[in-house]
């Protein structure tokens, strides 16, 4: 290998994720590099024969690829017939004896079915890819799992894309959504399997006259702001680690370009937190009291260290009335929900903020952050400090 390490990165970047990961990379190289990096010309330059781009680019005595991989499975393997080192980003199905950066999808279904879960809805639907592609069949998988262990139902769309080189013809299928859409019962949650799908789903609500939130609430994957913003509504979506995980995938590039043996591995992109937008700002709660309470929470306990007295100045009604509201409609008592604000924001402000620990407890009104480790570790499975580490290169 030579002393400055020749990287090609086939990644796209008209996508958050995708962009995430090239950001990851990129301060691995500064740590460690520095690398020369190659990419394929920008559309402007008019170079569209990406063969021809490769030709040119493998002529620069590359030393290792990470590579998106490409529509045309013939392009696939001619970048994976150089035998360099590479690491992968597969959006079909994983590739065998290769390290892959792949998104945790059973994660994203259980996170996406437990928010919607804690909205107070009681319908639910799933609008993927069908069984084209591996992560949209593990979210629907695992988000349908996650609302069958509380005893709803759940309805998935069936539509088959047809097997052809461009097989994503939207303004055919839009028909097809828009028919399923109609035939769901309302108000429903839905899932959708990421932030294109979720704006496909949002379109054919239009045309069907369905109003969002009220009548489908709609949560996507990826939280491409571009994405979500520029909807009307905007999205919710699931934001994910994607830097931490291309800072990996250059760390186990890095250790192949050298020589080294590495067993082969998934390089998994963790999720971190629903982003709430307009397509989900709503409560499906036909308790008014339970609905005005939760609405009190939500708002103050992301800033201040609220008790249930806090709740109970606010809201007219007894001590006593509001638990077995809370235990009747919601099966979880009032505290509780405070505790998940907290711990939700702090996650939030750990991997999105380089405030140090102590300056996020005092943000969020916190006088006693041992207690709110504690809370943090049952909720999350590990200490704040060591979240952090695994969720952020900060």
């Amino acid at each position: 290998m030579q002393d400055k390490p020749k990287v090609l990165l086939m990644m796209e970047t008209s996508r958050k994720y995708g962009r995430s990961i090239l950001r990851g990379i990129a301060k691995y190289s500064r740590a460690h590099g520095p690398w020369i990096f190659y990419r394929q010309a920008p559309f402007y330059w008019g170079t569209s024969n990406t063969k021809a781009t490769l030709k040119r680019l493998f002529k620069q005595s590359i030393d290792g690829i990470i590579l998106r991989e490409q529509r045309e499975q013939e392009l696939n393997n001619s970048i994976l017939a150089m035998n360099l080192p590479v690491v992968v980003s597969p959006y079909r199905e994983l590739f065998s004896d290769l390290h892959n950066i792949v998104t945790d999808d059973a994660a994203i279904g259980k996170m996406a079915a437990e928010y919607l879960l804690r909205r107070g809805f009681k319908q639910f639907a799933y609008c993927g890819f069908g069984e084209m592609y591996y992560w949209s069949r593990d979210r629907g998988k695992s988000f349908g799992d996650r609302v069958n262990q509380t005893g709803f139902e759940i309805h998935h769309y069936a539509y088959e894309q047809p097997k052809s080189r461009y097989p994503h013809s939207w303004e055919k299928e839009q028909v097809i959504l828009v028919d399923w859409l109609k035939k769901l019962p309302k108000p429903i949650a839905l899932m959708a399997c990421n932030d294109d799908r979720s704006q496909h789903v949002l379109e054919a609500c239009k045309i069907a006259g369905f109003h969002v939130p009220e009548q489908v609430a709609i949560i996507g994957m990826g939280d491409d702001d571009l994405v979500c913003d520029l909807a009307s509504p905007p999205l919710s979506s699931i934001a994910l680690a994607a830097e931490k995980a291309g800072y990996e995938a250059a760390a186990v590039l890095d250790k192949l370009m050298r020589g080294k043996s590495v067993p082969n591995q998934r390089i998994i992109v963790p999720t971190l937190y629903v982003v709430t937008r307009q397509s989900t700002d709503i409560l499906k709660i036909d308790d008014p009291y339970v609905a005005q309470a939760l609405r009190f929470i939500h708002r103050r306990a992301k800033r201040e260290a609220i008790q249930v007295d806090d709740v109970l100045r606010a809201i007219p009604i007894s001590r006593r009335s509001l638990y077995e509201r809370f235990a009747r409609v919601l099966e979880r008592p009032v505290h509780e929900e405070i505790k998940h604000v907290r711990v939700d924001q702090l996650a939030r402000m750990l991997v999105s903020t380089n405030l140090s620990i102590s300056q996020i407890a005092t943000t969020i009104g916190c006088t006693d952050m041992k207690n709110l480790s504690r809370y943090f570790k049952q909720a999350k499975g590990t200490s704040p400090l060591q979240y952090r580490k695994l969720h952020s290169l900060k």
